[in-house]
């Protein structure tokens, strides 16, 4: 027992606060491993016994106490020295705590009080965590993950779809990486699912959006055969979206049941969202009875616009009149859920009133708008679509229709589709019924009336009655000065009458009111090509073309004006884009060739004329190019067939039988030369060319009708010399008034006589040709002129073409300035 015993130091008697740093070695925990008595205690459960209570002696100096460790201390010091606040020596030891309150001898010789220790300096710094730690790691690398999501999530929000699947491939990767770490370091129960679920799902989502559709599937499949994902069942209507992007109805169906299933009843908005795709898929796949059945268990429990509007669809896919007014009434009864009366201020309070002006546009009520605009949309889609059908006769459709709309909450559109009543008479040719219609809805109200008058006025335009147009245009501006199909219309009426400066003026506030007007900005492009102010007309075509990229008659217009700016390069750039959007506009085509031609590139002319040609051989301009194309490179058989046609089109013009003889002769097919100079003679006995020409022909052949035909020249030329010395005489003798008259009438005659011997122009063409000193190379031809076309002959009608949309003076036609009838 004598080892437990801890005899105290010897001190200094005079120091009364000596021992008071020590403390007692029983409390030192790093000898227990050494303590005989408590590793016994610890061991067996002598520790657990109650001390044993000593004999209370007289002085309490010498009593002992056992200790749980078998040790017995006196109570007077477990270290010798005396207890707190006895007396010893006559000195009242001070009251104190265990360790000394920083009184010590170094404070008797005079050293600064420091009780807290400030003199030691700063504290040590922390000490910095281990990055290299497996915890720091998968945190650091779970951060990473997430960082990567979101970049995903946001490029794909920004509209860069490559960038966003990217990232979601790059979070993959380092999701997987994270879950070996995690599965090394903890257990597997620890793994974050929530990252995971996350990581799959903006990956698949990716790979939708960037119609990588097999990649999509795959990840669906590995979302929802994961039994630790909860409601992961929900994605199948992902995977039924992504079928029916590939046109797989049946398997669009199928997995769109199966999410419905795994949909609990309470969540009754997506069942029904599901169940219009489950509808959507069957209309697609053409089977409108199964449509039908899921669209109308939806109006039958949750109805709304989408399923009232294709029910109406799929009924008059399957030709019920019955159903379709049903299904039409159940649409126009869907409650649109919006309380107008809160946007009206019912009382003078100025803090109400500030409360109501600043709900009247905020996000709330742009979705009211919104939302009323597409019922709008379906229920006016929706009488068009069956007006025509559920009744004997449209009309008698669309009377029913407007007294179905003037009874439900919808009854402002009753007057739009009176308005379509008008243009659907348009469409059919009955202009009167169109206008009698539009002149009742004139006397309506300010809207109506706008909108009855301005289709008014495109009516009388398109009928060239332009003052009748022009006051229907004012009442229409009149009754509504915002109107942009108004103020264009007024300004195509103006532009009729060649002010193009004040209709110049319409146009731009017609923009004013609307920037997105194209007509008006079209029809102002128009207007500074007729005033010569090609830099604006071509600003404004330039502008019209960021907005429609393509529209063909557009970029012709572009192409027209940097034509006129001598620009054919340009011209020629703009002209290849229109082909590019209607690569079978034979006027297009043709006007390449001319550009190609004024450069002087013959192959890429001929291959454009040529195209031309194959899809309109009735264009005589390019008929006449591909012959003397043909003649000016030998071809003379080829050529021959471009001739014979446009005489079929152009049966009283000469000349092209004269090419056809002329191509024959070059042939050195001469008789077949013979044979349609005879038939020509036939047809014009009074051409001398024609003469002249068989004259030579049969004298160098040897026949006999070369004299005969040597007379008829010569009384034909004889004859023209007289007509030529009246002319002339009539001239000179003329005088005064009658003088002028009669010149007048000379001339006249004159240029009717030019117009009858064109054959002579053109033989004074043909000599041009190389080869003239050959015989009968008299009548070659290296340039045929456009001018022997004869105004008077047959014309061949074609449809105009986006090349043609352009405004002349006296071909002003409505669609070519964007004539606004109201939207159907």
């Amino acid at each position: 027992m004598m080892q437990n015993v801890h005899l105290a130091p010897e001190t200094d008697e005079d120091d009364l606060y000596s021992g008071y740093n020590d403390y007692n070695p029983i409390y030192d925990i790093e000898e227990l491993e050494n303590d005989a008595a408590f590793q016994q205690a610890v061991r067996t459960s002598h520790g657990r016994r109650p001390p044993i209570t000593a004999k209370i002696s007289s002085t309490a100096v010498t009593r002992p106490i056992a200790t749980g460790y078998g040790s017995k201390t006196s109570l007077a010091s477990s270290i010798g020295r005396p207890m707190t606040g006895a007396i010893q020596d006559g000195v009242t030891r001070p009251m104190t705590a265990v360790r000394a309150a920083g009184f010590t001898k170094a404070a008797l010789r005079g050293s600064a009080f420091d009780p807290l220790s400030q003199s030691r300096g700063p504290a040590s710094p922390l000490e910095a965590k281990k990055k290299d730690s497996p915890e720091e790691k998968i945190k650091q690398l779970e951060k990473e993950v997430n960082e990567l999501v979101e970049e995903s999530c946001i490029a794909n929000s920004c509209g860069d779809l490559k960038l966003a699947l990217e990232k979601a491939k790059d979070a993959g990767r380092k999701e997987r990486v994270l879950v070996r770490q995690r599965e090394q370091v903890t257990t597997p129960e620890n793994i974050n699912l929530d990252l995971t679920y996350s990581v799959l799902f903006n990956l698949a989502s990716q790979y939708s959006v960037n119609e990588m559709y097999a990649e999509a599937l795959n990840t669906y499949q590995v979302i929802v055969k994961n039994k630790m994902f909860s409601n992961a069942g929900i994605l199948k209507m992902n995977m039924g979206n992504i079928y029916l992007k590939q046109r797989n109805y049946s398997k669009a169906i199928k997995f769109y049941r199966m999410a419905l299933d795994q949909v609990p009843s309470v969540n009754k908005q997506m069942r029904i969202k599901i169940m219009q795709n489950i509808g959507v898929t069957f209309i697609q796949a053409g089977q409108y009875s199964d449509a039908i059945n899921s669209y109308e268990h939806i109006m039958s429990m949750a109805p709304n616009l989408k399923a009232g509007y294709n029910l109406t669809i799929c009924y008059f896919a399957v030709g019920d009149r019955e159903k379709m007014k049903k299904a039409f009434q159940k649409l126009i009864t869907v409650p649109l859920e919006i309380d107008e009366d809160k946007y009206i201020s019912p009382s003078d309070d100025p803090h109400t009133n500030l409360v109501t002006e600043a709900i009247k546009n905020d996000h709330l009520r742009q979705m009211e708008r919104e939302r009323k605009a597409m019922a709008e949309k379906y229920i006016m889609t929706s009488a068009k679509l069956i007006a025509p059908v559920i009744e004997t006769s449209f009309a008698a459709g669309y009377d029913w229709c407007v007294e179905v709309v003037k009874a439900s909450q919808y009854v402002e559109l009753a007057n739009d589709l009176e308005i379509n009543k008008a243009v659907t008479y348009l469409r059919q040719k009955d202009y009167n019924q169109a206008v009698e219609i539009l002149k009742v809805l004139e006397k309506k109200d300010s809207r109506v009336k706008s909108a009855a008058a301005t289709n008014l006025s495109a009516l009388y335009y398109m009928g060239k009655d332009f003052a009748q147009a022009s006051s229907y245009a004012d009442i229409a501006v009149n009754s509504d000065r915002y109107n942009p199909a108004a103020l264009t219309n007024k300004g195509n009426t103006v532009f009729a009458n060649g002010d193009y400066e004040k209709a110049a003026e319409f146009y731009k506030e017609a923009l004013r009111n609307d920037s997105s007007c194209t007509e008006a900005l079209y029809n102002i492009g128009l207007t500074y090509e007729k005033l010569n102010r090609l830099d604006e007309a071509l600003d404004c075509f330039l502008k019209l073309h960021a907005i429609l990229r393509n529209s063909a008659e557009v970029l012709y217009q572009i192409a027209n004006i940097y034509e006129l700016m001598e620009n054919p390069s340009q011209a020629i750039e703009w002209l290849m884009q229109v082909v590019s959007v209607i690569p079978t506009d034979p006027q297009v085509l043709s006007k390449l060739g001319e550009l190609y031609d004024r450069e002087g590139d013959k192959s890429q002319a001929f291959q454009y004329y040529y195209e031309s040609y194959r899809y309109f051989p009735c264009n005589i301009e390019v008929i006449e190019w591909l012959g003397a194309y043909y003649i000016d490179t030998q071809f003379w058989e080829k050529a021959i067939q471009y001739f014979e046609r446009a005489s079929l089109i152009q049966p009283t013009q000469v000349k092209w039988q004269l090419m056809v003889a002329s191509c024959f002769r070059r042939s050195g097919n001469y008789q077949k030369a013979l044979d349609t100079y005879k038939d020509t003679h036939r047809k014009f006995p009074e051409n001398v060319e024609c003469l002249r020409f068989l004259v030579r022909l049969c004298t160098d052949l040897g026949l006999k009708d070369a004299q005969e035909y040597a007379r008829k020249l010569k009384r034909l030329e004889k004859m023209k010399e007289i007509r030529e010395q009246r002319i002339k005489s009539g001239r000179d003798g003329s005088g005064g008034s009658r003088g002028k008259r009669e010149g007048s009438a000379s001339g006249d005659s004159g240029q009717n006589y030019s117009a009858s011997s064109k054959g002579e122009r053109l033989s004074a063409r043909l000599r041009a040709l190389p080869g003239t000193n050959e015989p009968y190379e008299s009548s070659s031809n290296k340039e045929i002129d456009a001018s022997y076309v004869d105004p008077l002959g047959p014309q061949i009608e074609r449809p105009k073409t986006a090349a043609k949309k352009r405004i002349d003076e006296d071909d002003f036609a409505d669609e070519e300035l964007g004539d606004d009838l109201l939207p159907e």
